[in-house]
């Protein structure tokens, strides 16, 4: 939980690195991909959406093991905490050479360190947890803040989050849907794998639109449908008509997380789970 409540501190702190890694990170116009697996792969969603929205270039997000490797790149950002992740690797080592390389890691040196040269170490954002709350925030605020987010402004509404209320209805319902537009869409998937991951539940994320068709079909009394942004409020009422449970954040998905991470922990407790070590997930997937 102590790396739930670090976010806010942890991502002004990333807002100095960015300014201090300027160099590193993607230039304005520059084609870029973002790579990383689980999380890192909805971190990477969110900013590519987020970059490519304020006209900073065209930029592209893959599950590291679908890179398609024949794709000209300025640049390859490579997201792993561990550094030791094989499908992250193996990206690295078929465009070492051809495709200059950042990878954004929590780990000095490691397997990692000894492909790629330029790399953002963010130690202090480690996590003792599986599951990944504090690190994969820290590298959206960098990334988010280096295309301009207000990550500052961000982190003090999540702090605000920290200490506000959780949404009702959280032990009464089997299945949460979480929805947003733009970066949040990426935001959303990460949602819904902490709440998948940590606790097993029934969970899915969609583009805010897209939820029209098709999935409301499957809500009802036993959903909450948890928009993380403030985009497109009509369908609120839409979703109200199918007796699922609203709920709407501050309109910052950044900030909103937070309140995620603090509802799955809630509900971890509930269940008697322990939420750092969620049943068959190891650390960093290492492939034989």
């Amino acid at each position: 939980m102590s790396e739930v409540l670090s976010q806010p501190r942890s991502w002004q702190r990333g807002v100095l690195v960015a300014k201090e890694q300027e160099a590193l990170l993607p230039r304005p116009g520059a084609r870029v991909a973002l790579v990383g697996c689980g999380t890192s792969l909805y971190v990477a969603e969110a900013v590519a959406a987020y970059r490519e929205a304020r006209g900073l270039g065209e930029t592209d997000a893959f599950p590291a093991s679908e890179t398609p490797l024949r794709r000209h790149y300025d640049l390859l950002v490579a997201i792993t905490r561990s550094g030791t992740t094989s499908e992250v690797l193996d990206v690295l080592r078929a465009t070492q050479g051809t495709t200059p390389q950042l990878v954004i890691t929590a780990l000095e040196g490691g397997p990692v360190g000894e492909l790629t040269k330029d790399r953002i170490v963010i130690s202090w954002a480690d996590e003792r947890s599986i599951v990944q709350t504090r690190f994969a925030t820290t590298v959206l605020a960098i990334l988010l803040a280096h295309c301009g987010w207000d990550v500052e402004a961000s982190a003090e509404r999540a702090e605000q989050a920290l200490g506000g209320s959780l949404p009702d209805h959280l032990d009464e319902v089997s299945q949460i849907v979480f929805l947003g537009r733009g970066a949040a869409v990426g935001m959303a998937r990460e949602a819904a794998l902490k709440l998948r991951e940590t606790v097993g539940a029934w969970t899915e994320a969609y583009p805010t639109r897209e939820f029209r068709h098709g999935p409301i079909s499957a809500v009802g009394p036993h959903t909450i449908v948890w928009l993380l942004d403030d985009e497109d409020p009509e369908i609120d009422a839409e979703i109200a008509a199918t007796g699922a449970h609203v709920v709407r954040g501050s309109g910052d998905p950044l900030a909103e997380l937070v309140r995620v991470h603090r509802a799955v922990g809630w509900i971890a407790e509930r269940r008697g789970i322990n939420p750092d070590a969620p049943r068959f997930l190891i650390r960093s997937v290492i492939l034989r």
